[in-house]
Order: structure tokens, then C-alpha cells, then sequence
């Protein structure tokens, strides 16, 4: 058979991804990987003590806006990597834009701190741990997504691999703030961000066995 003609059948026969499917995937994947991270963290380490007294709190409340923004600009970017040819870039500039919000915010409030508060704002209590607390419970939100883009078609491993890290790990980030007792948005920046990181260098890593087509 001729490669043109080759080239002519595969063409005709492809179809994009449908959307349905898509959004029923990405729905089966959100939930099953929010209840499991909840789940991984009640279990193993429990809940803040004092949750129920933050939890109205408007610090609390900011503490949630990171991860959340996270995931949606996450899920906007595997998305539209499930479709070929479709372009993610004001997707991933969404995910720049709520960092340099985060950072700009991060600055500001270094700066108004005095010099002997710094390094406590940055390390918190918990900073040894909690990067690799959220990289734990993030594994059942990383394997959730990768089974749902494997059912779709992306075309570009590597970029899927970094996107679907990311939404684990932020994933698994909120559902740490249940038990994660720093209330600095220093420490927020900087180790919620490892912790999303981590599973992100693995998707990059496993890209090209975690995301071809199934």
C-alpha cells in the first residue's frame, strides 16, 4: 500500500475524542481521586484538630483558593491535550498567571515581615513532611487521570505527563489542607508547590508508557 494512501485511510477513519466521553472520564477521575486522597489523609494522619474552628476563617478560606485554582487551570490543560491539534496554551497561561499572582502575593508579604520572621514563615512546622505527605495521597488522583486520558488522544506525552502531575498533586494538596496546620502563605508557595511538583517530574518521566493510547 502506497504511504499516501495509507496516510488517506487513517485520516478518514480518525475521530476526535468525544466530548461526552471526555467530560464523563474527567468527572469518574476528579471524584474517585478527591474521596481517595480525603481517605489517604483521614486515615494516616487524621484531621487538624482545630479544623472546625479555621475552617470559616477567611485565611482558611485563601488557604483553599491555591490548590483550587490549581485544578481548575490543571483540568482546562489536560483537556485540552485529550483533544490532537487542539492548543493549550491559554491553558497553561492560566496555570502561570495564578503562580505569579501566588508569588507576587508571597513577596509582598516577606517584605512586611520582620527579618527574624522569615525563615518561620517559610518553614512552618511541617515543612520536612508535607511536600511528600501531598506527592502520597496524590497517587490515587495520578493514576485516576492517566487512566482517563489513556481512554482519549493525546498527542503530546510529555506536556500530558506535566499537566496530569500537577492536577494529582494539586488534588492531593486540598485534601491535605485537612490536616496541614501552616497558615502562611510563604510555606504554601513553597511546599505545596514541591509536593505538586513531584508527581508532575513523574508524569514528565513515565510519559510515554503512562499516556499512549489505549
Amino acid at each position: 500500500m502506497k504511504t499516501q494512501v495509507l496516510i488517506a485511510q487513517l485520516a478518514n477513519d480518525f475521530r476526535l475524542p468525544d466530548v461526552q466521553a471526555l467530560e464523563r472520564r474527567f468527572r469518574t477521575a476528579l471524584f474517585v481521586g478527591l474521596i481517595l486522597a480525603a481517605l489517604g489523609v483521614v486515615s494516616i494522619w487524621g484531621i487538624r484538630p482545630d479544623l472546625a474552628a479555621v475552617a470559616p476563617t477567611p485565611i482558611f478560606g485563601a488557604k483553599l483558593i491555591f490548590p483550587g485554582a490549581m485544578i481548575a487551570s490543571t483540568l482546562w490543560i489536560a483537556a485540552r491535550l485529550a483533544i490532537p491539534g487542539a492548543s493549550a496554551k491559554r491553558a497553561w497561561k492560566a496555570l502561570i498567571a495564578v503562580n505569579v499572582v501566588l508569588w507576587i502575593i508571597v513577596f509582598a508579604v516577606v517584605a512586611a515581615a520582620a527579618p527574624g520572621e522569615r525563615v518561620d514563615l517559610l518553614l512552618g512546622h511541617t515543612w520536612h513532611s508535607c511536600s511528600l505527605r501531598i506527592a502520597a495521597v496524590s497517587i490515587p488522583s495520578f493514576i485516576a487521570f492517566s487512566w482517563a486520558m489513556r481512554g482519549l488522544a493525546p498527542t503530546r506525552p510529555r506536556q500530558t505527563g506535566a499537566a496530569v502531575g500537577l492536577l494529582a498533586g494539586a488534588i492531593g494538596t486540598l485534601a491535605y489542607t485537612l490536616k496541614c496546620p501552616e497558615m502562611s502563605v510563604t510555606f504554601w508557595a513553597v511546599w505545596y508547590s514541591i509536593g505538586m511538583g513531584i508527581p508532575a517530574l513523574i508524569g514528565i518521566a513515565t510519559a510515554r508508557m503512562a499516556f499512549r493510547w489505549a
